[in-house]
């Protein structure tokens, strides 16, 4: 059976071979992404389809004739049109636990950095400069702040407990999970707004869906207490960069750390990228060589089993049984 992958950032795919080729099936793939037409052009007749980054929109999906999976390389899934897919029955499959540590990690490491003016102090001592970089009060400690986490799935929680031995005040929002389980991870459960007017530091872990888009905006930013800092893990699009852009320039947030934007990659000629207050990595919080590894070992894997017949993981569109 045919396996389309539309498009991958790895070296090879030897892994994915590795796993699918002994069973039979055969490899078709593109490491950049294409257009639309040529998309379905290489989803027509696929058995099951693999993407990273590639958008599968409604026609896109309406191309596939004999697709039984649709396997996203990661977390998120909001570049697939999952009700397109779910009405042609094509169950979507996401890689929900590959990067955990690995994204809590980088989030912790961005809150040191900002905090702490990691970056800013290196930079003095690089051009002959040695103190402080930066106005004393702009060296924080965790253990005085107030961090505000929006999102309290599988990697917010992991930011949790890595917060912990700091001693810092975690406020949560998450409207999915209940007041008693975040209470349990020993952080406070609050409202949105609550959380915005009492953080002074703001970390976003929530996916990319209608509700979420755009959450981050002039009226949210200008509800966060003066000199907050914000740290983006999750999805560019949560964040209306323009507004933040806004906000660090009026100085009513003092920092960000960004791993994720819209677009991707960031503009060459973005003002943001001339402040010394913001933080910047390429959309690679995920990365390690064991994540990296467990994604496409479980990506292939499942679409194995969907060729197989057999129930599947981790099903995000509610198309047939999940395990």
């Amino acid at each position: 059976m045919k396996v389309a992958i539309t498009d991958y950032s790895f070296p090879n795919l030897d892994v994915e071979e590795g796993i699918l080729c002994p069973q039979g099936h055969q490899i078709a793939a593109w490491k950049e992404k294409h257009s639309a037409q040529q998309l379905s052009e290489l989803l027509a007749d696929a058995d099951a389809v693999i993407t990273q980054f590639a958008p599968l929109t409604a026609d896109v999906i309406q191309s596939m004739q004999r697709a039984r999976v649709i396997v996203r390389y990661g977390i998120g899934v909001d570049n697939v049109d999952l009700l397109a897919a779910k009405a042609r029955g094509i169950p979507v499959c996401n890689v929900p636990d590959y990067c955990i540590d690995e994204v809590a990690d980088q989030t912790l490491a961005f809150m040191l950095a900002t905090t702490r003016q990691v970056l800013s102090n290196c930079h003095a001592v690089r051009e002959g400069r040695w103190g402080l970089a930066t106005p004393l009060e702009q060296m924080r400690t965790l253990r005085d702040l107030t961090v505000g986490l929006v999102g309290f799935g599988r990697i917010g929680r992991e930011v949790a407990a890595r917060l912990q031995p700091f001693h810092c005040r975690v406020l949560v929002h998450d409207p999915a999970v209940t007041d008693a389980a975040v209470e349990k991870s020993g952080c406070h459960s609050v409202r949105m707004d609550q959380l915005f007017a009492e953080s002074d530091l703001i970390s976003l872990h929530c996916p990319s869906m209608p509700q979420t888009r755009g959450m981050i905006n002039r009226d949210s930013l200008s509800a966060m207490k003066q000199g907050a800092i914000l740290i983006n893990v999750a999805r560019g699009d949560l964040i209306d960069s323009d507004a933040l852009c806004e906000a660090l320039l009026k100085k009513h947030l003092s920092a960000a750390a960004l791993d994720v934007f819209t677009p991707e990659p960031i503009p060459s000629d973005h003002p943001m990228l001339q402040m010394e207050n913001v933080i910047f990595a390429s959309h690679i919080a995920s990365c390690s060589v064991r994540a990296v590894r467990t994604l496409r070992e479980t990506a292939a894997t499942i679409a194995a089993m969907a060729l197989r017949g057999e129930p599947l993981p981790n099903i995000v569109n509610g198309v047939g049984k999940s395990t």
